[in-house]
């Protein structure tokens, strides 16, 4: 048979991730890595919350003294699987100058995958959905901006978790898509 390609399927997954930066030039780093994001091969951005600022949050709590964080989330599709999508999520920090000293430190640039297309993954650099993800308003707030009807693996939609009334300060500028 001629004339008949063969074309391969290629599974899309639904995807949340959340970028962080409380270092150096904030908005543009998040700018630059949601851009980065974007031309990943096997990932579609599809939508990006406004900016929020937030407190910084350390291991023994909130810490007012650290620099203030500019967080926002992304929704994207994505071919690569969770192990792959962490490698080039990780690749993206580096390249933004991200050091990995302190646990939970002040750093130039955090991406963490929140959620990917529901899928439950334990190991040893990864757990989806994030563990912590339905604690942090500075997570819930855009990502609700950006899906309202947005649930979390067994805590069930976000709306209703009690950080999704946390405040975080809107943050002056355009839109990031």
């Amino acid at each position: 048979m001629t004339g008949i390609r063969q074309q391969r399927l290629r599974v899309e997954l639904p995807a949340v991730l959340s970028l962080g930066s409380n270092l150096g030039d904030r908005e543009a780093t998040i700018r630059e890595a949601v851009a980065d994001i974007a031309r990943l091969d096997g990932v579609k951005v599809v939508a990006a919350s406004s900016l929020v600022e937030s407190a910084a949050v350390k291991l023994d709590g909130v810490d007012e003294a650290a620099p203030a964080y500019l967080n926002a989330v992304v929704a994207i599709r994505t071919a690569l699987d969770p192990e792959s999508l962490l490698a080039e999520l990780n690749r993206i920090e580096h390249d933004h100058g991200r050091v990995r000293e302190e646990r939970w430190g002040d750093r130039t640039l955090d991406i963490d995958i929140v959620d990917l297309g529901g899928l439950r993954v334990a190991t040893e650099r990864l757990t989806l959905p994030h563990p912590r993800a339905g604690e942090r308003g500075f997570v819930l707030v855009p990502w609700l901006e950006i899906d309202p009807g947005a649930t979390l693996g067994d805590q069930g939609c976000i709306d209703r978790l009690p950080a999704a009334a946390d405040t975080v300060h809107p943050y002056p500028a355009r839109p990031l898509l």
